[in-house]
């Protein structure tokens, strides 16, 4: 295993796939500290076009003789297949290799308090509410999200203190690479099976991403999660809960009382810490969801650590908590046509795609339309019946074919197989192939005082950005 050291930077850095969410920012940690960073990818994007301008040179195809033998470090994603050209180049000439998991690993281990967020929905919300916290109450933190968070202009920020805050992924057991002082465990649900295979194996690989907290490390997780003790049974750890309800007739140690909403779907409600209340929490963001985000970010914060014996201020963390409104692609506020809102949001689990639905009945509004593109042929298979089910609390759905990601397209398998159980139990669904029809049907079918929501993590938010110019 190659060891990563920050402060040797001499030898050029290359990213395989340097154009993803996480291996941009880490191209710009190694920017920062001093590297000469290039890297490559199959399309130009905003995030490509940033590095760019940071002067990283991109190159926009994936060929062997972007691999020079002056390059001292390669960093690939796990979605690079061992054919790749630059893959099978880089360990032709014995460049030292490391998968992007690794090292965040090692980058993350350089740093006293290390909190790492995990959980099958909802990391990159709170991972972005928790940075908040800590901007707000001056900590410096150094952070790492999936998504385009508008309060540290992207998705990483540098910063220069002992902290770390990031977003800790399951898939393909990546965040077992990690070497967290802090885990926050928001949920544990069936989700990317075209891995783990079972929600069974799925639960094993979180159960060992507790057990890589060390011996005066704090673990703060839902005490929703099904059978949540099971997971932590083994583990000598100081153990923190939080939820909205009790569990086994055991009231969590961090919960909400008396949640009210105002018009936009955002919440104010009392903060309960082990039976005592400790006041108003008032969040900027939308759903009963982000209550229970919030709760694992004051947890996380207020709880002492190594470094702050006294946790962080709770004025402080109501302050971050208030500030946060939002993320990219998560319930955002992208315009209104002809008197009616778009919204674009990044659900693509069932679970999701229900806390989104829940959060826009709160929105006043008259119907409720989705534009909705399923992510990934096998998840689209597995919760067939529960996409239906749950796209049916909206009035109308319109369907976009699936968005392959990773995957080939196994032939049987479509987005209209969702709608036609959908029209089957008599709710109104539609299914075009194109983004184009998908446009020009809801154009003339919204109506003032609509709320529209395109829905996805593909590339379904190109819908209502059309619609809008």
């Amino acid at each position: 295993m190659h060891k990563l050291d920050l402060n040797i930077n001499s030898t050029p850095v290359y990213f395989i796939g340097i154009g993803g969410i996480s291996m941009s920012g880490i191209a710009e940690l190694f920017l920062d500290k001093g590297f000469k960073v290039s890297g490559s990818d199959l399309h130009e994007s905003a995030v490509t076009k940033r590095l760019e301008q940071l002067g990283i040179t991109v190159y926009y195809s994936q060929e062997a003789k972007n691999i020079t033998p002056d390059i001292g470090l390669a960093i690939y994603t796990a979605a690079i297949h061992e054919d790749n050209p630059e893959l099978v180049k880089a360990k032709e000439l014995g460049i030292p290799m490391m998968e992007r998991a690794e090292c965040l690993g090692q980058i993350m281990s350089h740093y006293k308090n290390a909190v790492a967020v995990a959980g099958t929905h909802g990391k990159t919300t709170t991972t972005s509410m928790l940075s908040y916290v800590y901007l707000e109450a001056d900590l410096d933190p150094t952070v790492s999200v999936g998504g385009i968070l508008s309060g540290i202009h992207g998705n990483m920020r540098l910063g220069k203190s002992e902290n770390f805050i990031m977003e800790a992924c399951e898939y393909a057991n990546s965040f077992l690479s990690f070497t967290p002082t802090t885990a926050v465990v928001l949920n544990v649900e069936a989700e990317h099976l075209d891995f783990f295979g079972t929600l069974e194996n799925e639960r094993l690989s979180f159960t060992k991403f507790i057990d890589l907290l060390p011996a005066n490390g704090l673990l703060v997780i839902n005490n929703e999660i099904e059978d949540s003790e099971n997971l932590v049974k083994n583990t000598g750890i100081r153990v923190v809960t939080y939820g909205l309800k009790a569990f086994n007739a055991k009231e969590p140690d961090y919960t909400a009382k008396n949640i009210i909403y105002n018009d936009f779907g955002c919440a104010c409600y009392e903060l309960i810490v082990r039976g005592e209340n400790k006041g108003l929490i008032e969040l900027s963001v939308t759903g009963e969801h982000n209550v229970s985000n919030s709760l694992a970010v004051i947890a996380a914060s207020l709880e002492p650590s190594e470094i702050y014996k006294a946790g962080i201020s709770l004025d402080k963390i109501r302050q971050g908590i208030k500030k946060y409104t939002g993320t990219d692609r998560r319930f955002q506020y992208k315009g209104k046509r002809d008197g009616y809102t778009i919204v674009d949001d990044y659900a693509h689990h069932p679970t999701e795609i229900r806390a989104t639905l829940e959060a826009a009945k709160r929105v006043k509004h008259n119907r409720l339309i989705i534009a909705f593109q399923p992510h990934l042929y096998s998840r689209t298979k597995t919760f067939l019946r529960e996409f239906a089910d749950v796209l049916s609390l909206a009035d109308i759905v319109v369907f976009a074919e699936i968005y392959a990601a990773r995957e080939e397209n196994p032939g049987n398998i479509s987005s209209d197989n969702i709608r036609k159980i959908m029209s089957e139990n008599g709710h109104e669904a539609y299914f075009f192939k194109t983004f184009e029809e998908i446009e020009n049907f809801l154009i003339h079918t919204c109506k003032p005082d609509d709320l529209l929501i395109t829905m996805g993590a593909g590339d379904i938010v190109k819908v209502g950005e059309n619609m809008l110019k």
